[in-house]
């Protein structure tokens, strides 16, 4: 379908920005002679990826442990799947990832300036040893 404002694939020494990223997808589909799924169906293989996202993270984070018979998975590559899968859904509604991103990113600058202490917060978690008392 192509993305608004997208032309042109970068070159190996530029940093791939969500632009460039979905330029590439949008080609690489385009010389299969392939098209992109329904949003709907689209939606369906986002949820899939997350769901295998959330299992890794549950083995590195959670109380789950991975069974000594599963391969190790990368977290990042599992979070690359999810990108990618965003990326296809995006491409195939016209949407400008990196416009949305910059957007949402101004949004949150603003909503959010003041709503966080600006101290490193730590979970309990990763600080067993540490045990604060409430007062």
């Amino acid at each position: 379908m192509g993305v608004p404002g997208v032309t042109s694939r970068p070159s190996r020494d530029d940093d791939l920005t969500l632009r460039d990223a979905q330029a590439l997808v949008d080609t690489w589909m385009a010389d299969r002679g392939w098209v992109y799924w329904h949003p709907l169906s689209q939606l369906a293989r986002l949820t899939e990826e997350m769901g295998e996202l959330a299992r890794v993270v549950n083995h590195l984070f959670g109380e789950k442990p991975k069974r000594s018979t599963e391969s190790v998975q990368d977290l990042g590559l599992e979070m690359a799947d999810v990108v990618y899968t965003l990326i296809c859904l995006a491409n195939s509604q016209g949407i400008d990832m990196q416009s949305s991103l910059e957007e949402v990113l101004e949004k949150y600058r603003h909503r959010d300036a003041d709503r966080y202490p600006t101290a490193l917060r730590r979970l309990p978690a990763q600080f067993p040893d540490d045990q604060e008392t409430e007062g």
